[in-house]
């Protein structure tokens, strides 16, 4: 495997993107930038430094940008662009709080990608996700398939990580999905979860499944209220890391994602959370599993609300 990752945005979350992306050893470069000035060649040199330690070979490449453009021709061939740029949540702030100041930074940034890297796959990671994945690919322009964001590989990893605790099993005999939104319509599917292949329903009775699954809507501020300055930052790039690698790749791996429907599910004209087969072009196709009445109510609910939201910010 080769090509060129860039990453937007030197906060943790992007540093440790990064990191993650130039570890794994199946790069030729990562990029890194930062409106910071020398934040992300800092980074930059410090990653790579971590080459003869680790043992991997990607070149890392840090450049500052401006507020105009000025550094971002560093994009310039990337088969993969991961939008990490923005401010954080802080204690008690829910993610559409972020909005208004977010969609400034996507805009901006959703504008360079489409003039240096018109060819690339954009993985959008900004919160409000959902709404910030729709705003890329409009103000970008691409097709829908290259635009989809980062959302449903963390929060089934929340949900996996919450079953194998409360149960003291392996998280490797543990498998979750979730659907909806990264926020508050997320729809955690027990009937699509399972532990050593059964059903989850029949390892955890009805309150434990309850608590863990809204554990797992909540998982991300539960970890900012902790921290107190800044968000997740270790789990949220593996699962970048996971998406970029099975595109760069051209695997076919299956994983939840924020993606554009056409009528799956019975749902039209919204970015939302659904498993999704990924390569070289972004989403290959959309992966229908087999819900429950109750659980395709809630993923119809789910898109209604993030449809209304994504609207908004026409």
């Amino acid at each position: 495997m080769a090509g060129k990752v860039s990453v937007i945005g030197a906060g943790a979350y992007g540093a440790m993107t990064a990191h993650r992306l130039a570890e794994c050893d199946a790069f030729d470069t990562v990029v890194l930038t930062d409106v910071v000035e020398g934040r992300a060649e800092g980074l930059a040199l410090d990653i790579g430094q971590c080459r003869p330690i680790v043992g991997f070979e990607t070149h890392v490449v840090g450049r500052t940008t401006g507020r105009d453009g000025d550094g971002y021709d560093v994009l310039a061939g990337s088969d993969v662009v991961v939008l990490a740029a923005g401010v954080p949540r802080t204690p008690g702030m829910g993610r559409q709080e972020l909005l208004e100041t977010n969609a400034g930074v996507v805009r901006a940034a959703a504008a360079q990608i489409a003039r240096y890297a018109a060819d690339a796959v954009l993985i959008v990671v900004t919160n409000p996700l959902d709404e910030m994945t729709a705003l890329a690919q409009r103000v970008t322009g691409f097709p829908h398939a290259r635009v989809i964001g980062q959302g449903g590989v963390l929060d089934s990893a929340r949900f996996t990580t919450f079953v194998a605790d409360e149960l003291g099993v392996p998280v490797s005999s543990v498998r979750t999905l979730t659907l909806g939104s990264h926020g508050d319509a997320m729809v955690p599917v027990p009937s699509r979860s399972t532990v050593d292949g059964r059903p989850l329903a029949e390892v955890l009775d009805p309150d434990a499944l309850d608590a863990v699954t809204e554990r797992t809507r909540t998982g991300g501020g539960e970890i900012v209220a902790l921290l107190k300055t800044g968000s997740a930052s270790h789990a949220p790039s593996a699962a970048a890391a996971a998406m970029a690698r099975a595109i760069v790749g051209d695997t076919g791996t299956v994983l939840p994602v924020c993606a554009w429907l056409t009528g799956e599910y019975g749902i039209s004209d919204v970015y939302l959370g659904v498993p999704a087969e990924l390569g070289a072009g972004g989403v290959r196709r959309i992966v229908t599993a087999p819900l429950t009445e109750s659980e395709l109510a809630a993923l119809t609910e789910a898109a209604d609300t993030v449809r209304a939201r994504q609207e908004n910010l026409r």
